[in-house]
């Protein structure tokens, strides 16, 4: 299955109001535009307008409240080996061998 984003956020780059406008007009076909903005911008280059456009897509609720749910990691009946760690570093098991008979 296909992952979406619900919510995502465009930011594009015009350098005349027609250009920003154009690209307005394209987003508006989409029926999930929620809003956009275009902002005036200026900088030592000049005049540039950046459009800002959010999308908002559906997702059935049924889908949403039926999430599936964490598993429990299962609870393991090992219980380890005991083991000492000596002054010089070395490690000595403590191992019991049980004789099934």
């Amino acid at each position: 299955m296909a992952v979406k984003e619900l919510n995502a956020k465009e930011q594009h780059y015009a350098d005349t109001r027609d250009e920003a406008e154009e690209l307005v007009a394209e987003a508006k076909e989409d029926i999930y535009l929620t809003s956009f903005q275009i902002s005036e911008k200026h900088n030592k280059y000049g005049t540039y307008f950046l459009v800002d456009l959010k999308f908002s897509y559906d997702t059935p609720k049924e889908i949403m409240e039926n999430a599936p749910t964490k598993k429990e990691e299962p609870k393991s009946d090992h219980k380890g080996i005991e083991y000492s760690v000596n002054d010089d570093g070395t490690v000595n098991a403590n191992v019991t061998e049980e004789d099934d008979e």
